[in-house]
């Protein structure tokens, strides 16, 4: 699944040079997770204002609304001119006057949902609950611990959670935890301030290396211009069970959290 940094890399692949442009068409093909939400004529002649994150959604401001796309588990963007036709897994096109902003998603568990604004109905069911943004000056570290206290739960379950901090997705969650050096089934509750200040500082570090590498590509993520990432190349512990730790020559571990697979060192991360 796109996590964070996937989503802002591909923000960033497209932000800038669809800023400015007017709709001329919107396509739609198979249904996807939520429905548009609006007829598609309701979108041409807008303009896109600008493009924006919200945890793992794009936020497109249009001159009359917002579009809110989820890539899901397995989609992504792409904007370009020249594109061929639509194809059985594009879901959602719209040709604009710089360019065609397309959702390719085989899985159909993404979403390009339209609202008003950011206090419609819709909008405040998707993005009402997130917590806040961990790459953001509004992320402290003092208030992230009182969050954690107050949660009884493993603190890898917490962070994936999204209402302490929004966006730690499963990859980064363990990375995270490995650099602070707390083991993923820890109760987020018994996590001491000092602890919490690490976690913090861990959390910030590994997302915003993620986004300098474009992300993880796992399997078939590409940013809006077909660039893959490359953060897993330099994963401490992620999808490494069996192999050796790369700070203590441990092996790495792996079990199961809420059905997602965790991976951790017994030696470099503490109960």
């Amino acid at each position: 699944m796109p996590e964070l940094p996937e989503v802002e890399v591909t923000r960033l692949s497209f932000a800038d040079r669809i800023a400015g442009a007017r709709i001329e068409s919107v396509q739609l093909g198979k249904p996807l997770r939520w429905p548009l939400g609006c007829r598609p004529a309701l979108l041409v002649g807008q303009q896109v204002l600008a493009v924006r994150r919200r945890g793992k959604y794009l936020l497109v401001d249009l001159s009359d609304g917002l579009l809110m796309i989820h890539l899901g588990m397995s989609g992504s963007v792409s904007f370009g001119a020249g594109f061929p036709a639509p194809g059985k897994h594009d879901h959602f096109e719209m040709a604009t006057s710089l360019g065609t902003l397309r959702l390719n998603d085989p899985r159909r568990f993404g979403a390009v949902v339209y609202a008003r604004d950011e206090n419609a109905p819709v909008a405040q069911k998707l993005l009402g609950r997130l917590g806040v943004e961990p790459l953001s000056d509004a992320f402290d570290a003092a208030a992230f611990h009182r969050a954690l206290k107050l949660r009884n739960t493993a603190i890898k379950q917490v962070l994936l959670g999204g209402e302490a901090v929004v966006g730690v997705g499963n990859i980064y969650a363990s990375e995270a935890l490995f650099l602070a050096g707390i083991r993923p089934t820890t109760r987020a509750s018994k996590i001491s301030k000092p602890r919490a200040a690490l976690l913090h500082g861990a959390i910030r570090k590994v997302l915003a290396q993620a986004v300098t590498k474009g992300g993880s590509t796992l399997r078939d993520f590409s940013n809006a211009q077909g660039e893959s990432g490359y953060f897993q190349l330099e994963a401490m512990v992620y999808d490494r069970a069996g192999q050796p730790c790369r700070v203590c020559a441990a092996t790495v571990k792996s079990i199961r959290q809420g059905q997602r697979s965790t991976f951790y060192c017994v030696n470099c991360q503490k109960p």
